[in-house]
């Protein structure tokens, strides 16, 4: 059994990337796989289930008093090809810890077996690594394989070096390592050039690229993976390649995150962001072009 987390910044598509890769594995190449939603909004299985949302385990386990009173089909829906899902929720807004519902939902999959005969877990896990419980997958040794999901824009990259450190930190105590970074591509200059170079600095690879196309979000809004909306369409033959990879892949490594200023001068080299004396010399420019 292989379990991996999906990490990422928010809203860099994680979910939906995961999501489409995760089906593609288990209806082309026959993998049973369970996804473990680490997600407050509980929206890391809906495409899956086509559903809005489903019931997570610690809204379950206060309806009924505690997580002991829970039974394992209470909180494992079955989804496109046969895939098992569960979302393990949080507080309300403002209110507790988020991540003691990641630390919750894994540890009663586990006592009661629901990892059994599986092939693949797969844990989707919210933003960067900046909280304990947001990091319990990586910290406490249940996800062996990372893939962290990114773009060429500033933030995201930023993200994805902060995430590498986070896996650096837990490396050695444990068996945890990088699989690769995953180009969600935004369609910036230079892209896929700007991540491979990310990822050789960051001891791993680009595993793949996935490029923009809108029949994603066409698939979204009918809350389906394009596998299920679209299977004959590029898109998904491209998801289907990132399964194949992932399923094959035997590159896992203890990253090694850079210092910001040479991510900044990484941007700069590819042109994302700019020095400050050109930016002050296009500024003259364009006010002498006004005058």
């Amino acid at each position: 059994m292989r379990q991996i987390a999906f990490y990422g910044k928010g809203g860099i598509g994680k979910s939906t990337t995961s999501q489409n890769t995760l089906v593609q594995l288990s209806k082309n190449y026959g993998q049973e796989i369970m996804i473990v939603g680490c997600d407050p909004k509980a929206d890391s299985t809906r495409l899956v289930l086509n559903t809005k949302a489903q019931q997570t385990v610690l809204s379950l386990a206060a309806e009924k008093g505690t997580v002991e009173d829970l039974e394992l089909e209470e909180v494992v829906l079955k989804g496109f090809s046969d895939i098992e899902c569960v979302e393990s929720g949080g507080p309300e807004p403002g209110v507790g810890c988020a991540g003691r519902g990641i630390i919750t939902s894994i540890n009663f999959l586990e006592e009661e077996g629901a990892y059994e005969g599986k092939d693949f877990i797969s844990y989707d896990v919210l933003g960067d690594v900046v909280c304990g419980g947001f990091a319990m997958p990586i910290r406490e040794n249940k996800a062996q394989e990372i893939y962290i999901v990114c773009s060429g824009e500033m933030m995201a990259m930023y993200a994805a070096n902060n995430i590498a450190r986070g896996i650096l930190k837990y490396a050695h105590s444990g068996g945890v390592r990088l699989g690769g970074l995953i180009c969600n591509s935004r369609n910036t200059d230079r892209e896929a050039e700007l991540i491979t170079e990310l990822a050789r600095r960051l001891n791993t690879q680009m595993i793949h690229f996935v490029p923009r196309d809108n029949i994603v979000q066409h698939a979204e809004l009918r809350r389906m993976t394009v596998a299920q909306y679209a299977p004959e369409s590029n898109q998904a033959k491209e998801y289907d390649m990132l399964a194949k990879k992932i399923l094959e892949n035997e590159m896992m490594t203890i990253p090694t995150p850079i210092e910001t200023d040479e991510l900044e001068s990484l941007l700069m080299e590819f042109g994302i962001i700019e020095d400050e004396e050109t930016q002050i010399k296009k500024l003259e420019e364009k006010e002498a072009a006004s005058q």
